[in-house]
């Protein structure tokens, strides 16, 4: 099962989509780590400690803090968009083709950070969410 730690500021609406697919997601609030103003090194670390991957809003920091070579469980970078359903099914999708590939989430995810983006579509002004790894 993938074990996701949501910080600050995420959404309930994606946490409460990703549980109802079987997700076991903590949040910072759950974990007494609400309000409190906490680094989001601390926050990597604190989810790393308790074997669970990030997922954030936090692109630059999360993105940066990835960069340092800091070691981490993964961490999942949503948009900051309404679209809640579409960048859970677009991530739901990404992690069973991790399983179909029988990999564990905990090997395949480890120090990778992974970030839902939404992309234009060619001869369309509509745009989809995809995935694009940083490895």
């Amino acid at each position: 099962m993938v074990k996701l730690y949501s910080n600050e500021n995420f959404p309930m609406d994606i946490v409460r989509e990703l549980r109802q697919l079987g997700y076991d997601v903590l949040t910072s609030y759950e974990a007494g780590q609400a309000n409190q103003g906490i680094p989001d090194e601390e926050v990597l670390i604190f989810a790393t400690q308790n074997q669970r991957i990030v997922i954030t809003l936090n692109r630059d920091d999360f993105i940066a803090l990835h960069n340092s070579g800091i070691a981490h469980n993964g961490i999942i970078i949503c948009k900051t968009d309404r679209d809640y359903l579409g960048q859970t099914q677009t991530l739901h999708a990404y992690l069973q083709d991790i399983k179909s590939q029988s990999l564990t989430w905990a090997i395949a995810l480890q120090n990778r950070l992974i970030r839902v983006k939404k992309q234009n579509q060619p001869k369309s002004s509509r745009q989809v969410f995809v995935i694009q790894e940083y490895l």
